[in-house]
């Protein structure tokens, strides 16, 4: 059993939508402490490593299609270093949040995690859903500021702020989240 979930939420990117130049240039600042925390979260027994990536409407897609166009598209340099491993837990999601239409719930709530950290993009949109969705699930709350990237800045400090003070979710590093 795991009591801490981390959340990769919609890292597999092909880059290819509108505002995509604005958010490259932010998960540019991401990968490396991502990449690293990803790497102590598969070595630490107590936590549970989960992907979970919009499926574009796309119903018929599988993990691996998700990773080849991620891959194929504007900047793979972004998808590689945080690329899920084989083994790890990679779910389809539809909408904005997590738990929206997933499995998501019935997983957390079966391995008895009681803590998530969310990390990914974007901040102001399937971060911040994903955190409601959370908190109303009466689960605490780890978000990273520098595992998580905005489109809008002033937006991605809001979101922020709004899940530290409305959803009681507690602002960390990627080097501290973990203990």
């Amino acid at each position: 059993m795991s009591t801490t979930a981390l959340i990769v939420i919609d890292m597999i990117n092909p880059y290819d939508h509108e505002d995509a130049d604005l958010l490259m240039t932010n998960v540019e600042k991401i990968i490396e402490p991502l990449r690293d925390l990803l790497g102590r979260a598969r070595r630490h027994e107590d936590v549970r490593l989960l992907y979970l990536n919009d499926n574009y409407g796309d119903f018929s897609v599988t993990r691996q299609d998700l990773i080849d166009r991620a891959l194929d598209g504007r900047r793979p340099d972004l998808v590689e270093p945080i690329l899920p491993s084989d083994d790890c837990t990679f779910l389809p999601k539809v909408r904005h949040s997590a738990f929206y239409a997933t499995p998501l719930e019935y997983l957390l709530q079966r391995e008895q995690v009681g803590t998530v950290i969310l990390t990914g993009q974007v901040t102001e949109q399937c971060v911040l859903y994903s955190a409601l969705d959370a908190y109303v699930r009466h689960l605490a709350i780890k978000v990273p500021r520098d595992g998580v990237a905005h489109i809008n800045h002033q937006l991605g400090e809001a979101a922020l702020h709004m899940m530290e003070r409305n959803m009681r979710a507690e602002l960390v590093t990627t080097a501290s989240c973990l203990g």
